[in-house]
C-alpha cells in the first residue's frame, strides 16, 4: 500500500550505496516540478523507523522544490528482506551492476547472509551473486565513494581499471592515486581511458605529470600521439575513423540501453528491430573484428 508521508522522516543510510547522476537528477528535477513524484520511494519500516533503499533522487528534488510530503511504499519489515526484494524488481528499477554490488557486499558482510541463499532467493546463480561481490572487493572505500558520488565514470572502473587489476596487476593503491588525480576533472571516458593507459603503462614522467594534476599537458601529449600521421592512407584513416565511432557508441549503448526513462511501445517496437539487426551480424563482426585485431598487434 502507498502512503503519503514526510520527506523528514527517513533514514538515508543507504544514499550511498545508490550511483549519483548530475544529468539524471536534472531531468527528473524537471519532470516533477511538471508532474509531480508519479513513482513512490520505497524502503523498510523497521521498529519505528523508515529507511529509505529506492527513491533518493526523488527525495533530493523534492527537497529542492520545497514537496514535504511524498509517495512511500515499504517493501518489507527488516533490512535484508527489504533489500531482496527490491533487487528482484530491479529489473524494472534498472539497478546498475555496481549498485547490486554494493546491495549484494551488505547482505553477505553485514546481514552474514550466504552467496546460495542470496543466489536462491532473488533466482538467480551463485555465480551471478559472487561476480557482483567480487567488484566491491576489488575497490578501496575511496574509489567506492568518488564512484558513487558521481566523481568518476562507472564505465571507465568497470572496463579500463579492472583490466588493468586483472591483465598487468594493478594494485589498489595504484588505482587509488589514479582515480584520485582525475576524479571530478569533467573528464570523458575517452580522456580517462588515455590517460589510464598512460599512468600504468606509460613512462615514469607521464605518471608524475598525472599524479601532480597536469592533466591538460598529459593530454595534449597523448591525443597528439593517438592522431593518424601523414604516414596513413586515406583508407586507413577511414577505418580508424569508423573503429573510433563503433568504440564510442558502444560504450554509450551499454550505459544507456537500461535506462528507466525508456518507456513507450513506439520505441520498443523500433528498438527490437535495431537491436536485433544488430544481434544478426555480431558473431560476424566479433570475429572480423579479433582476425582484425590480431593482425593489427602482430604489426
Amino acid at each position: 500500500m502507498v502512503d503519503q508521508v514526510e520527506i523528514s522522516s527517513f533514514d538515508l543510510r543507504y544514499e550511498g550505496y545508490r550511483l549519483r547522476s548530475v544529468g539524471a537528477e536534472k531531468a527528473l528535477l524537471l519532470s516533477i516540478s511538471a508532474q509531480g513524484i508519479r513513482e513512490p520511494l520505497a524502503g523498510v519500516d523497521k521498529a519505528g523507523e523508515r529507511i529509505l533503499l529506492d527513491g533518493f533522487k526523488r527525495l533530493r528534488c523534492a527537497a529542492k522544490l520545497n514537496i514535504g510530503i511524498v509517495p512511500y511504499l515499504s517493501l518489507a519489515d527488516d533490512e535484508p528482506c527489504g533489500i531482496i526484494e527490491l533487487m528482484r524488481i530491479s529489473n524494472a528499477k534498472s539497478l546498475s551492476i555496481l549498485e547490486q554490488a554494493r546491495l549484494i557486499d551488505e547482505l553477505i558482510n553485514v546481514h552474514q547472509m550466504g552467496n546460495a541463499e542470496i543466489a536462491r532467493l532473488l533466482e538467480r546463480s551463485k555465480a551471478w551473486v559472487s561476480v557482483r561481490s567480487g567488484i566491491i572487493s576489488q575497490m578501496s572505500p575511496n574509489v567506492m565513494d568518488k564512484i558513487f558520488n558521481g566523481q568518476f565514470p562507472v564505465y571507465s572502473f568497470m572496463y579500463t581499471l579492472r583490466q588493468f587489476m586483472r591483465l598487468n596487476g594493478v594494485k589498489k593503491d595504484e588505482i587509488d592515486e589514479f582515480v584520485d588525480a582525475v576524479a571530478g576533472k569533467d573528464l570523458s571516458i575517452r580522456e580517462i581511458d588515455l590517460l589510464a593507459n598512460a599512468f600504468f603503462k606509460g613512462s615514469d614522467e607521464f605518471r608524475e605529470q598525472i599524479k601532480n594534476g597536469n592533466l591538460s599537458w598529459g593530454l595534449k601529449r597523448l591525443k597528439q600521439s593517438y592522431q593518424p600521421g601523414a604516414e596513413c592512407t586515406e583508407r586507413e584513416r577511414q577505418v580508424l575513423k569508423a573503429l573510433e565511432i563503433t568504440q564510442k557508441y558502444m560504450r554509450r549503448l551499454i550505459l544507456i540501453c537500461n535506462d528507466t526513462r525508456l518507456k513507450t511501445n513506439t520505441f520498443y517496437a523500433q528498438a527490437n528491430l535495431l537491436s536485433g539487426g544488430i544481434l544478426r551480424q555480431l558473431d560476424a563482426f566479433t570475429q572480423a573484428i579479433r582476425q582484425f585485431y590480431d593482425r593489427s598487434r602482430q604489426a
